[in-house]
């Protein structure tokens, strides 16, 4: 038997203010209101085990010193005029606290149950602090702590700082120790360097950048789209692909040592080049997603500060490693210019399309992985030769999704227990199933081949 009941976490005398929002978190708005019922895929969810259990006052005790150490998590955000967004931080208020009381055998499927329920509804970003609480009680002690996060309050990289400052919390830390041996940027604080000249500098120099770019990319990355008849579908269902890959969790770290570049940059050019080998055009665009977490400030921050570059490899079907190679100094290049204010570009780039003189810029790139907690970290790899665990690669087909605005292809690399994951969403209109397939296969084949040759 499962019993529910609710508690509040209550924050008193945290910082506050109001102020804009940051470049990172109008982009993230920008994208989040427009979707309505679909924001929900947005919401970042974690189930988290707690080993060993605890009780539910020091948990809440716990979440209590996380919400003072980031402002970002007890912000809301209010539109002001046709393009301003404010972030309103409160210094105090009461965050709902879901608890599940329920037998020990039964902890992990409650677990998934309260996580489907807190992270399957759209946050209202004028009311609502950007996380959502669950717990479920097992014999008096907390097993699973569940949290759902709006990505308005924080991105992917931001989830991985908060779940390492829970984790310092638990081990004895609290916010004001955590401020002073780590300093992190608070988005107020972030929004005003902005809006400085130095900012503004930055952003200009951003917009310009990708105007450059884009003018000079391809107009059209496939030349012969698999499917151009159903372009005009509303209806047409958008694959979702999964390959599962032992061998390229290990080959991609060979390669990269070999080609003194970083395993995201042999991930990127070997991707890039079949793409070029697959469509036709020498020259491919990627939006890239960028952390911007460069300055240590800004890497300890629980906030939304990623945003996309664009990335344009030229002569990208030349060679695989002449393209790893050239992969990282033209992703340098393109993340100096990946933080800027998206609502005025969008509106520059809608000038260039107007024109017709913008390239195609509908394929993504987002490399998930946390540095701080990414399989690398914290999942041996297998050992076996590549030319066993070549045969262990599985191919999936968990979903399909909705049409999405100017998406023709996204890959995204995901962490997998002693493995490497590339799940690939497309619009089949551009690249069916078996063109998705091959895609991702040959991606694989590239990085594994060349490990291979490296001695197996």
């Amino acid at each position: 038997m499962t019993t529910a009941e609710q508690r509040t976490i209550r924050l008193d005398s945290a910082r506050a203010g109001t102020g804009p929002a940051t470049w990172g978190q109008r982009a993230i708005w920008g994208v989040v209101t427009r979707l309505g019922d679909d924001a929900p895929r947005y919401n970042l969810p974690v189930d988290l085990p707690l080993t060993p259990p605890r009780p539910v006052p020091l948990v809440l005790a716990d979440l209590t010193e996380l919400l003072l150490l980031h402002d970002s998590l007890h912000t809301r955000f209010l539109p002001a005029g046709e393009d301003g967004l404010e972030q309103v931080v409160d210094g105090s208020g009461e965050l709902p606290v879901e608890i599940r009381t329920t037998s020990v055998a039964q902890a992990a499927e409650v677990g998934a149950s309260l996580l489907k329920e807190l992270a399957g509804r759209s946050f209202d970003h004028t009311r609502e602090w950007p996380l959502r609480v669950g717990l479920v009680e097992s014999e008096g002690l907390v097993h699973r702590l569940i949290l759902a996060g709006a990505h308005t309050g924080m991105d992917y990289w931001g989830l991985g700082r908060l779940l390492r400052d829970l984790e310092a919390i638990r081990s004895g830390e609290t916010a004001e120790s955590l401020r002073g041996s780590r300093p992190s940027q608070q988005p107020l604080e972030a929004a005003e360097l902005q809006a400085s000249p130095l900012g503004r500098r930055r952003d200009e120099a951003a917009r310009r950048y990708w105007s450059e770019q884009l003018t000079a990319g391809p107009r059209q990355i496939f030349r012969e789209p698999a499917a151009p008849e159903l372009a005009d579908d509303p209806h047409r269902m958008f694959p979702n692909a999964l390959l599962r890959s032992p061998a390229l969790a290990v080959a991609v770290g060979r390669v990269a040592a070999e080609l003194e570049v970083s395993d995201a940059a042999v991930l990127l050019g070997a991707t890039s080049h079949q793409l070029a080998r697959m469509s036709g055009s020498s020259d491919v665009l990627f939006q890239v997603v960028v952390g911007n977490r460069f300055q240590p400030a800004a890497a300890a921050s629980v906030s939304t500060v990623a945003q996309e570059a664009l990335f344009r490899l030229t002569d990208a079907d030349r060679d695989f490693a002449d393209a790893v190679r050239r992969t990282r100094s033209v992703a340098f290049a393109a993340f100096r210019h990946a933080a800027y204010d998206k609502w005025a570009l969008d509106r520059e780039v809608a000038l260039l399309v107007e024109k017709g003189e913008a390239a195609d810029h509908s394929y993504w790139w987002n490399d998930t992985r946390d540095p701080g907690v990414g399989p690398f970290d914290t999942v041996e790899q297998p050992r076996a030769p590549l030319s066993e665990l070549i045969g262990g690669t599985e191919l999936s087909w968990p979903t399909e999704f909705l049409p999405r605005k100017n998406v023709s292809v996204a890959v995204d690399v995901l962490t997998a227990p002693g493995a490497l994951d590339l799940a690939m969403t497309a619009d089949p209109a551009v690249l069916g199933r078996e063109g998705m397939e091959t895609f991702l296969r040959g991606v694989e084949r590239l990085i594994v081949a060349e490990a291979i040759a490296l001695g197996d």
